[in-house]
């Protein structure tokens, strides 16, 4: 009985001091986004002051507002939407066709094409960027939506995660709805997404969360705010005259709301498809 207790205590001690370890490691990732919401609402001067201060002498809570009317912050939110919906909504079906035809079809060439085609995520993004400018120069697509979307819409990291996971579905559910005269795009749409709909949470998440906070591409192919994002936006708040550094803060505090909600949205399938390993497994 002795024995038991000091096990049970030495457990119960075990475990505080992991939970009180995680509890300041989470600490130390949050600080961060508590600094930045405590400088949205205190005074441009006191954001730099020497010593620190933990919290404002003045709550101004009106500077989520000022910020959003200092620059057409309405018009790079918009832009910012539009640019990661439809960056995700490509992602997401040209993805889902090329998985398919990775995992499921059989051609001259399949593996040796799926091998160069995910070669390309080791190319860096700053490679590219002189031959996608010089070519949407060619196009005259210079500061369009089309300039922002389309070259980046198209990557094989979507690709390659979901053909592992339709490697990973039993292959005797399309041989039925094969003999049932079912086409391959049926099969696709019908059986397969609604499977993977975990998987597809998350590559959806992954695709708006980038093209959210996107800002080389942006910065090099878009002159003015018509056509800007909220990362430009952001740097529009540092002028000759001096930064509004609260306002940025603000601005920054105000662009996280769209990605938060969409991590709140798709929690389940987040971590459905993190806790499915055989999506990464295949067969």
């Amino acid at each position: 009985m002795t024995t038991r207790r000091k096990d049970a205590g030495a457990i119960t001690a075990g475990t505080l001091v992991s939970q009180g370890a995680m509890a300041l490691v989470a600490l130390a990732f949050l600080f961060p986004f508590f600094w930045m919401l405590t400088n949205a609402i205190r005074p441009n001067g006191e954001v730099l002051a020497v010593p620190p201060r933990l919290l404002p002498s003045d709550w101004q809570w009106g500077n989520f507002l000022d910020a959003w009317v200092y620059l057409p912050f309405g018009r790079f939110f918009l832009n910012s939407a539009l640019v990661s919906c439809a960056v995700t909504v490509i992602v997401l079906t040209v993805s889902s066709l090329a998985a398919y035809a990775f995992a499921r079809l059989r051609f001259v060439g399949r593996d040796a094409l799926f091998l160069t085609y995910l070669s390309t995520l080791m190319i860096p993004q700053v490679v590219l960027v002189i031959p996608l400018f010089l070519l949407i120069s060619r196009l005259d697509w210079v500061n369009t939506f089309q300039a922002l979307i389309l070259p980046v819409a198209f990557g094989s990291f979507g690709t390659f995660m979901l053909r592992q996971f339709f490697k990973s579905i039993p292959r005797e559910l399309e041989e039925a709805a094969l003999c049932d005269g079912a086409s391959r795009l049926r099969i696709l749409v019908s059986i397969i997404l609604p499977m993977s709909l975990p998987v597809l949470g998350l590559l959806a998440l992954f695709t708006f969360t980038a093209q959210w906070n996107s800002f080389l591409w942006p910065l090099i192919i878009v002159n003015g705010t018509e056509h800007a994002t909220i990362p430009l936006g952001l740097t529009m708040f540092q002028t000759q005259q001096g930064t509004q550094w609260n306002y940025l803060m603000a601005g920054a505090a105000i662009s996280m709301i769209p990605g938060l909600c969409l991590t709140i949205l798709l929690q389940r399938y987040i971590f459905s498809g993190i806790a499915m390993n055989s999506g990464f497994g295949g067969r």
